[in-house]
């Protein structure tokens, strides 16, 4: 959600962290009905997303997983921001 970049973006400059990744599972938050790649929502450093991009080998789904595994792997830092909300399905807006 875009009202969420600014928090991402002091997340990372107070950490200067490599990666800072949303997560809208706290409290009462949720995504419902969504597919994996709606429920993510990351900040890269430029270099760092660069890097992470050429060394994955993987497509789909596993993706985003291989993504986080070899920033892991490479010795990222990695801040966390809260991006609440209860985001409803398809079939709940109808």
């Amino acid at each position: 959600m875009p009202k969420f970049i600014p928090k991402f973006i002091e997340k990372q400059k107070e950490g200067d962290f490599d990666i800072v990744s949303g997560t809208r599972y706290d409290g009462d938050g949720g995504v419902f009905g969504w597919d994996f790649k709606r429920k993510l929502i990351r900040l890269y450093k430029k270099d760092v997303l660069q890097k992470l991009v050429d060394s994955c080998t993987s497509k789909g789904y596993v993706f985003q997983m291989e993504m986080i595994a070899r920033a892991r792997q490479f010795g990222c830092t990695i801040g966390e921001v809260s991006s609440p909300g209860r985001f409803p399905s398809a079939r709940e807006r109808q």
